[in-house]
């Protein structure tokens, strides 16, 4: 019998999934919720919150980029719907 694999933590799920979309891509924070709860509300629901704060440490880390209507926000003072995505090497 074979072993399921690891779920991965929150913040190795968002970065793997950064780093899969590459530069100039996003993603739902959604996503990473359903990576380690399952594709089921019940299991990812809850995760939403812990997911949004990881997401601000790593912007606070200059890991990711908060984005809220294509554009970067203050990670410290934003609301509503935001996407993910690497940052840009300028």
């Amino acid at each position: 019998m074979t072993e399921p694999a690891p779920v991965p933590s929150i913040r190795d799920a968002l970065l793997s999934l950064a780093a899969d979309r590459g530069m100039g891509k996003t993603f739902c924070p959604s996503e990473a919720a359903r990576l380690i709860g399952g594709p089921h509300p019940d299991g990812w629901g809850p995760l939403m919150q812990p997911i949004r704060k990881e997401a601000v440490a790593l912007a606070l880390e200059s890991q990711i980029i908060i984005y809220r209507k294509g554009r970067p926000v203050d990670p410290t003072d934003f609301k509503g719907v935001y996407r993910l995505g690497l940052p840009h090497l300028d």
